[in-house]
C-alpha cells in the first residue's frame, strides 16, 4: 500500500497559483522523479485542465530536457479527476472519479502498490480535513505574491505535523516534508 502524498508548489506567503511561480529545470526534474514513484495523481477540474498544458509537448517536445521528460511522465501517469461539471475527459491516462473523495482515496490506498499523489489545492484541503494524507510535500518558492489562492483555505481545525526532512534547490525553493501526527490508516 502506497502513501497518499499532498505535493504542491506555493509562494512564501502561502498562495498556490502556477502563474506566480516559475519552476526551473531542477524543480521539473524533482517532480518528474516524484511522479515516477506514484501510480496515480488526483486532480480537481481546474488543476487537471491546467495540467493539460503538458499533453502536446509529448508529440512536440520543447527541446528543454527537463520539461520534455516531465511531459512524458505526466502523460503516462493515471489521473483521477474530481469534477461536478466535467462529463468526460479525453486524455487517455485520465478518468473521472466515480466515488466521493473519501471513498476514492481509501479504495486507492488499498489497491495501489505505489504512492498516490494529490496535486490540487481543493483536494489537499478535503483530504486533510478527512485526515487521510500520509505526507505533505510543500515546495515553497522564494516569492511573496501578496494575494492569490491560499493553500490551506477552509481548514478550521488544527492539524499537527511532524517534520520529516527538507530539500533545498539552488534557485531558492525549499520542499518541506511533513507527516500528520494522527493520521487514519
Amino acid at each position: 500500500m502506497g502513501k497518499l502524498i499532498a505535493a504542491i508548489n506555493m509562494t512564501l506567503d502561502g498562495f498556490c497559483d502556477h502563474t506566480l511561480i516559475a519552476p526551473d529545470d531542477e524543480i521539473h526534474q524533482h517532480y518528474t522523479d516524484l511522479l515516477k514513484t506514484a501510480d496515480i495523481i488526483l486532480y480537481g477540474r481546474i488543476t487537471y485542465q491546467l495540467m493539460e498544458y503538458w499533453r502536446p509537448l509529448v508529440a512536440n517536445p520543447t527541446g528543454n530536457a527537463s520539461m520534455d521528460e516531465f511531459a512524458v511522465v505526466m502523460d503516462g501517469i493515471t489521473k483521477i479527476v474530481f469534477s461536478r461539471t466535467l462529463k468526460q475527459v479525453d486524455w487517455e491516462s485520465a478518468k473521472l472519479a466515480v466515488r466521493n473523495i473519501e471513498e476514492e482515496a481509501l479504495a486507492l490506498k488499498q489497491e495501489s502498490g505505489k504512492d498516490i499523489l494529490v496535486g490540487s489545492p481543493s483536494l489537499i484541503v478535503a483530504l486533510a480535513k478527512l485526515n487521510l494524507i500520509d505526507e505533505y510535500q510543500i515546495c515553497v518558492h522564494p516569492v511573496i505574491a501578496g494575494n492569490g489562492l491560499p493553500l490551506f483555505k477552509n481548514i478550521s481545525e488544527r492539524i499537527d505535523l511532524k517534520f520529516i526532512k527538507n530539500k533545498i534547490f539552488s534557485g531558492g525553493a525549499v520542499i518541506l516534508y511533513y507527516e500528520p501526527e494522527n493520521k487514519k490508516q
